[in-house]
Parts: C-alpha cells; structure tokens; sequence
C-alpha cells in the first residue's frame, strides 16, 4: 500500500534526481553549453558573437570555434598583429591586447566573417 508520505518522498527523490545534473549542466553525456566569459567571441554559424566586443586595455580575448567548418582569426591591418592557425571545432585562439586602439579581424577562410575588439 502506498501512503501519501512516501508518494511524497518519492516524487522529491526523483524531482532531485532530474534537477541536480540539470543545475550541474550535465546529463548523460550531454552538456549544456555555459554562456561565454565577457572577453570571449565564440565562432558559430559562420560569424563571430559578438561581433564586437570591448574591452579595458591588458585583456587576453579568447576566440571559441563552436562551429562545424575550421575558421582562422587575423587582423584585419596588420597580421603580423594577431593571426590565429586554421581553428577546428571547439579549438580556440587567443590574444592580449595591451594597447589601446579598435581592432577590426576576420577570417581567411571565409573573408565575409568579421569583427571587432575595442580595447580602451
């Protein structure tokens, strides 16, 4: 016979046993993607987001490739600058920037790709 009491402790156990790898962001070998850190720019669906990004001078930004096709990173006036390798999903490139100045990049692969890092 089922009482109230256990039904109660029961529906708990299993509401628990579905919400805590919800909040710990993962299930069954799933992952839930975090959202990113404010000096990241994640490359997905063949753009750059943000496509720009600001930040204070001496910040190390991080480029994510979340996409299926590889993608590069290089400045846009001066790729002697920065100027990623050929990034394959979930590789990442990244760069200090400890000037000041705006910072305008893009993709050899495909040139249409670009962004921007302001840094203060």
């Amino acid at each position: 016979m089922l009482t109230f009491r256990s039904h109660a402790w029961r529906t708990a156990a299993l509401a628990a046993t579905v919400a805590v790898p919800l909040l710990a962001g993962t299930w069954v070998g799933w992952s839930f993607a975090a959202a990113p850190a404010a000096n990241e720019v994640t490359i997905d669906d063949s753009a750059f987001r943000p496509a720009e990004i600001t930040v204070p001078r001496g910040t190390k930004v991080t480029w994510v490739n979340k996409d299926y096709d590889p993608h590069t990173v290089v400045d846009s006036t001066d790729a002697k600058l920065f100027k990623s390798p050929a990034l394959d999903t979930d590789e990442s490139f990244s760069f200090t920037f400890n000037e000041a100045g705006t910072f305008k990049y893009f993709c050899t692969i495909h040139p249409r790709m670009q962004g921007t890092v302001v840094v203060q």
